[in-house]
């Protein structure tokens, strides 16, 4: 099926608005068409009328005057009823339009959200608002209006054609005759425009996603001084647009002038070869002059006739690149009807687990093929928004590893992705604190997205009370668990409304109570509204200890069975974290928690220590049983775990590609 048909299936919900918008839109041509009949009808009456009052024949005189008025009022009426039609034609036609927009939306929003985090791991956000919003818009102006103007244009043809060879037929045909040519014209313009327009709006899309990057990281931009570096990216994105806009335009130039100018040739053979038979008395001036304002009809949807398929070459364009990210299956799915977690402590147990970063990339930029169907572009013509995990190092967007060894395509030379964990083995009791203590990129993180399942286990299994995470409903399986990590996320939205986040229906005391107990109460106390603050775009706002504190609370106040640390005290003051341990302590009390740590006060809280390295458990156990029986749990002890500074022992050798 072609992108255009695929299109068209989103007409159905409102097939009986778009019959109407239809049926309007040809009655209201049906009038337009009249108006030249009865306009050349009232110059026949004026020219009758001249030639009587010539020859003074007043009776004759005041029968034209007659007819001359109601020719007058025909047209007025004519005109008033097309008024009517087109206006509500467009209202309905808007409101189909509206519609599509809002559905299109909906869809894509409902369908980002069912995909799973490994996808948006390899995408760059402008991409995707690009495909949310222009693309969206290009596809939803065409659906709503431009199939409205290619109806008005097939019947302006059929029925004015049908009147010119009514009034004179050897006229009309002759007349008509440009149109065949306009029609191949046309949809060589079309095959030669499409591709042209499919790489302007992927270029937007670009330009989209360095806007997007340079507005989020305007921080480090401006701290770093580097606005010169970042305007000169931006400007070459804008040129890279503009280029390839000059291409599409210059298609545009070529044909668009061709098309308007055919039917001139039609005007022109008119006023000759129709003149001489005026002259001739073969023809009267009545007619002669609704042939004129016939072929007029013709010129004004013909000059047209360019932007419209332009339309359908940008929807068409727009709908591949849509259609590219609605295709996309989630591949983190749930069994049909699974049931919800089942009741527990929080006994979580993984068996055997190894973990693999599918590094392929995805949404590479769409080509569309002769007749309208979409075709994936190579993968290495579409850069990727961010490294992505392989063998050995972190992939950067121009396909080489940190360590400069290159890739292909985000795998290693060997064509093996090396794994970020490898046949794990843990169990921790209910109720039990486990530390997670390694190197920079030893899997910690990655080893607990596996138990809320924000990645699934490319062996073994991963077991929370009992029951295989993949084999529960996902929304039950994130409730019984909460995540604060070392980067904390805040919506642009009020103190008590990010709190109660996981809990939209909790009263404000409880909200006050997770905040006291995250040592949060009193500094929200003294922002301007108090818990009605807003807090801005990602909170940024509030320092990043007072985002940490209000991200802590909003984990408290989800009350999880299981509570995930993700160097939750990095972004606190010394003071601070110590009143935050009093409060974790006492959340911690009866809940299973794995904490993420590189502050030796932080791992005081655990009750086992589980040491990572290359993405095995290297060593588990308390402190002084680590102190004995792991080196290198004794050096990161001996180091002393600085606050601001990552272990560094063979850091090019120790680093993998977990999170």
């Amino acid at each position: 099926m072609t992108i255009f048909y695929r299109l068209l299936g989103f007409l159905r919900p409102y097939k009986r608005g778009l019959v109407i918008s239809w049926i309007l839109a040809s009655l209201a041509m049906a009038m337009t068409v009249l108006l030249p009949g009865l306009t050349g009808a009232a110059v026949e009456a004026i020219n009758q009328g001249a030639g009587h009052a010539r020859h003074h024949q007043a009776g004759l005189s005041g029968q034209d005057r007659h007819k001359l008025l109601l020719f007058a009022l025909a047209i007025l009426a004519a005109a008033i009823v097309r008024w009517g039609l087109t206006y509500w034609r467009r209202m309905i036609a808007g409101q189909v339009s509206l519609g599509i927009e809002y559905d299109l939306r909906d869809r894509l929003y409902r369908h980002m959200q069912s995909l799973e985090l490994g996808f948006f791991d390899r995408q760059q956000t402008g991409q995707l608002m690009s495909r949310a919003t222009v693309d969206l818009a290009a596809v939803r102006f065409f659906l709503g209006y431009g199939l409205v103007f290619i109806l008005q244009f097939v019947l302006t043809i059929l029925l004015a054609g049908v009147a010119m060879i009514v009034i004179n037929p050897s006229l009309g045909l002759i007349s008509l005759a440009p149109v065949p040519f306009v029609v191949v014209i046309s949809n060589r313009y079309g095959r030669r425009a499409r591709p042209a327009i499919q790489e302007v709006q992927q270029r937007i899309a670009e330009l989209t996603a360095n806007a997007e990057e340079n507005i989020s990281g305007v921080r480090v931009v401006k701290s770093f001084a580097r606005e010169p570096r970042q305007l000169q990216r931006f400007s070459d994105s804008v040129s890279r647009v503009f280029d390839q806009s000059m291409v599409a335009t210059r298609q545009e130039a070529r044909y668009n002038p061709m098309i308007g100018f055919l039917p001139q040739l039609g005007l022109t053979a008119v006023l000759l070869i129709g003149g001489q038979r005026v002259i001739h008395a073969s023809l009267t001036l009545g007619q002669f002059s609704a042939f004129y304002f016939y072929l007029n009809m013709l010129v004004g949807p013909t000059r047209s006739l360019g932007m419209t398929l332009n339309l359908a070459q940008r929807a068409t364009a727009s709908g591949a690149r849509i259609f590219q990210l609605l295709d996309r299956e989630p591949r983190l799915t749930e069994p049909p009807g699974a049931p919800d977690l089942p009741q527990g402590s929080g006994h979580v147990q993984l068996r055997g687990v190894t973990l693999r970063y599918d590094s392929d990339r995805e949404l590479v930029s769409p080509t569309l093929a002769p007749d309208g169907q979409s075709e994936l572009a190579p993968a290495d013509e579409q850069p990727s928004k961010q490294p992505v995990p392989a063998a050995g190092g972190l992939v950067q967007a121009n396909g080489h590893r940190e360590d400069g060894l290159a890739q292909a395509n985000g795998h290693r030379k060997d064509g093996f992705a090396r794994a970020v964990l490898s046949d794990v083995d843990l169990d921790v009791p209910a109720g039990r604190t486990i530390a997670l203590v390694g190197t920079t990129g030893s899997g910690k993180t990655s080893l607990v997205s596996l138990i809320s399942r924000l990645y699934d286990v490319s062996e073994g299994q991963v077991l929370l009370d009992g029951a295989d995470v993949r084999a529960v409903s996902v929304r039950s399986l994130r409730k019984a668990i909460a995540v604060v990590s070392d980067d904390p996320f805040l919506f642009s939205a009020t103190v008590a409304e990010n709190i109660a986040y996981a809990r939209p229906d909790a009263p404000r005391e409880e909200i006050e109570l997770a905040a006291k107990r995250a040592q949060a109460h009193e500094f929200v106390q003294r922002l301007p509204k108090g818990y009605d603050t807003r807090v801005g775009e990602r909170g940024l706002t509030l320092s990043g200890g007072q985002r940490q504190r209000l991200a802590i609370a909003r984990a408290l106040l989800a009350n999880p069975r299981v509570l995930i640390l993700d160097d939750a005290t990095s972004s606190v003051d010394a003071s601070t974290e110590q009143s935050i341990k009093l409060a974790l302590a006492e959340a911690m009390a009866g809940r299973t928690t794995f904490v993420i740590a590189h502050r030796l006060s932080t791992i005081a809280l655990a009750d086992e220590i589980a040491v990572l390295d290359h993405g095995r458990i290297a060593a588990y156990g308390n402190h002084h049983e680590l102190l004995e029986a792991s080196g290198l749990y004794r050096e990161i002890v001996e180091k002393g775990l600085p606050e601001t500074v990552f272990m560094t022992k063979e850091t090019r050798e120790r680093e993998v590609s977990g999170l």
